[in-house]
């Protein structure tokens, strides 16, 4: 089959340019190139693509998505590319969707879900009293969470963020370790505090701390208090027990909201002991005003690998469960000749 052509105008706003669609010393056009086995040729504002016909359709198609999203004040790396191809190959279309999901922060910044799980993860928490993010690492449970979290801080709808967090690597047994219960703890919470560090500045962050409005607690200093007008969001809840995600649940107040966020395949429990938020899922999925969203590897916005990690430590998994169910289905066979 011959080469074809396709010429298209791409047009930015009066405040972007192609600049940045073509990335410094041309790597990001140089990526679609790879990635569509295509030829792009750039001119001002107007771009003629060869190669295979299905090729240059879908570059052409992801050129005109990019420089929406560039006009809307997206910035574009390649890290970000990388998500806007995956999300044309299973969409048909890399243009952002879901404005009314955009979450406005500390001076007007906005973070925006960017797979349509994180838009119904974010949907949820607005529209629910308590929700479970559940969902492998990277599809933006935490994050997404803190976002809603300092939004709410910040137009006054709570007056507290809570962070809980089961410190199972210290058996929550913190007495032999250097300084205050937020010192003991203080390491275990470190992913939130980047995140935090990002929305609302070191100073401002650092502020709120020592004036309570933001607070850091694990899992086991939850017991007997009762929370009100207070965001409050338990990581890694995989690693709670029944028992204590029970008392967790229980702290809630008036004006509260409640998000608790998991990895049920990252468990690091003693095997004897059941997680509690693979036991809730079966308890609490039915009452209203609680939502469950089950995120998945296509919601993962890290690298390009992790993704395909995730996929293949899934499908290792699943091989494992098969192989133990025919065992134990052998020996029961077994047993009854």
């Amino acid at each position: 089959m011959s080469p074809v052509k396709q010429k298209i105008h791409l047009d930015f706003n009066q405040n972007h340019s192609i600049a940045e669609l073509l990335g410094h010393k041309d790597k990001l056009i140089k990526q679609i190139e790879d990635e569509f086995d295509v030829n792009i040729f750039v001119l001002g504002n107007d771009v003629e693509i060869s190669g295979k016909k299905d090729n240059v359709k879908k570059a052409a198609k992801l050129l005109h998505d990019l420089v929406a999203q560039i006009n809307l004040g997206h910035s574009i790396n390649e890290d970000k590319l990388d998500d806007s191809i995956s999300l044309m190959d299973e969409k048909g279309s890399a243009a952002p969707k879901n404005f009314e999901s955009q979450i406005v922060i500390n001076g007007g910044k906005k973070i925006k879900p960017r797979t349509d799980g994180q838009t119904q993860y974010v949907e949820a928490i607005k529209n629910n009293t308590i929700v479970f993010g559940i969902g492998p690492a990277g599809t933006g449970k935490t994050y997404l969470a803190l976002a809603m979290a300092v939004s709410a801080l910040c137009q006054n709808e709570i007056g507290r963020i809570i962070l809980v967090k089961p410190v199972v690597e210290a058996g929550e047994k913190l007495g032999y370790l250097p300084g205050d219960i937020y010192d003991k703890v203080s390491p275990y919470l470190k992913p939130l505090y980047d995140a935090l560090y990002e929305m609302l500045d070191v100073e401002i962050f650092q502020q709120y701390m020592d004036m309570g409005i933001i607070e850091v607690v694990p899992l086991a200093y939850m017991r007997g208090r009762t929370l009100n007008d207070s965001f409050i969001i338990l990581d890694e809840a995989q690693n709670a027990s029944p028992e204590q995600m029970k008392m967790f649940l229980t702290r809630l107040g008036f004006g509260s909201k409640v998000v608790i966020t998991g990895d049920i395949t990252q468990i690091d429990l003693p095997r004897e002991k059941e997680s509690g938020l693979v036991l809730v899922r079966d308890i609490l999925e039915d009452i209203k005003g609680i939502g469950f969203v089950h995120l998945t590897s296509k919601d993962v916005i890290r690298h390009k690998l992790v993704q395909k990690i995730v996929d293949a430590y899934k499908s290792y998994e699943d091989i494992k469960q098969a192989e133990q169910k025919l065992k134990t289905k052998n020996m029961e066979n077994d047993k009854q000749k």
